[in-house]
């Protein structure tokens, strides 16, 4: 077959191939400079750990302040001031909530009070029981994110609050001491 007929054959088979190849890509999206969306809204349902009674319920709210973090947690002697922190691991599973593995420390710094200098992104002020025995929570958590799938991201990791005040100060913990609630942060359905 001489070479000018085979181009005159193949030359419309490429052609309808490339076009129909081209009428069923997808259209360019447009570049945008925006955010990949993150969780607005969370909480953590607190349940006794260390054979105490103490639960409570928190939500957490991204803001543009960071990470606000509201609720209620019960069962606590009256008056009483007990360590409160953002722990690694969202696992509640072991009796004593250890299974929840220590404070949520992304940028290796030493434990200290959360707007006082270096401190573990994990720590939280302490919280104060009223006379009934309720600590009725409002912090604010810096540093941190809600879902953004960050390494500062706390989604799935577990809030803890402590038998005793944190010190601020003994590493790695504060001197806390036992575990006595733990919730694993999640989506709000």
């Amino acid at each position: 077959m001489p070479h000018a007929l085979k181009l005159r054959i193949a030359l419309p088979v490429i052609l309808a191939v490339g076009l129909s190849a081209c009428a069923s890509a997808p259209a360019p999206r447009p570049q945008t400079n925006t955010p990949t969306p993150v969780a607005r809204h969370a909480i953590a349902n607190l349940a006794a750990a260390s054979a105490t009674l103490v639960s409570g319920r928190l939500m957490f709210d991204s803001g543009a302040r960071g990470v606000h973090i509201h609720g209620d947690i019960g069962g606590l002697q009256p008056g009483s001031s007990h360590g409160f922190h953002i722990h690694e691991t969202g696992d509640c599973s072991a009796v004593d909530a250890s299974s929840a593995g220590g404070h949520f420390n992304p940028n290796h710094a030493p434990h200290g009070r959360s707007g006082h200098g270096a401190h573990h992104l994990g720590d939280i002020d302490n919280l104060v029981a009223d006379a009934n025995g309720v600590a009725h929570v409002d912090a604010w958590v810096t540093g941190v994110g809600l879902g953004d799938g960050s390494p500062h991201d706390i989604l799935g990791r577990a809030v803890i609050v402590h038998a005793a005040v944190d010190d601020y100060a003994s590493q790695p913990s504060g001197n806390a001491g036992a575990r006595v609630a733990c919730g694993v942060i999640r989506l709000v359905p």
